[in-house]
């Protein structure tokens, strides 16, 4: 990101803070979870209201996530500019963490088996691609 100098045609580099990215971390990860929970009911409604076999619920569930990883942290770091991979790595985990423990305290247990760790890798990895291309979008 450049910013010009009062007066003058130059530009000059400006530096992002650690603040700057922790905000944009916590935007990709609350438009995350805002694009989860409207994926997620529409889901229900078709679910509801059409003959789709409950074995999709799986697969389903895990596409809503990565996608809205991916939307949460390419809008999250558009504005930041450098440290994609890093922030985006950032969003996906605090959204991964955070859906497990909400999970997890409604379900009233904690379990970590393998469904589970796949999902986290997931979930950072999409973030990283999501970090990535907003910080190389043009």
């Amino acid at each position: 990101m450049y910013k010009q100098r009062l007066g003058g045609d130059n530009m000059e580099p400006v530096q992002n803070t650690g603040n700057e990215n922790l905000k944009g971390i916590a935007k990709g990860v609350l438009i995350s979870i805002c694009t989860t929970i409207i994926a997620c009911l529409i889901f229900a409604v078709i679910l509801t209201y059409t003959n789709i076999s409950e074995d999709t619920i799986t697969p389903v569930i895990i596409m809503i996530t990565a996608i809205s990883i991916f939307i949460g942290s390419t809008i999250g770091n558009a504005k930041i500019q450098k440290n994609g991979l890093v922030n985006g790595a950032g969003v996906g985990f605090i959204y991964i963490i955070a859906i497990y423990l909400i999970s997890s305290i409604i379900n009233g247990h904690f379990t970590l088996n393998i469904a589970s760790i796949i999902m986290i890798v997931l979930s950072i990895v999409f973030g990283i691609l999501g970090g990535i291309i907003a910080v190389n979008k043009k």
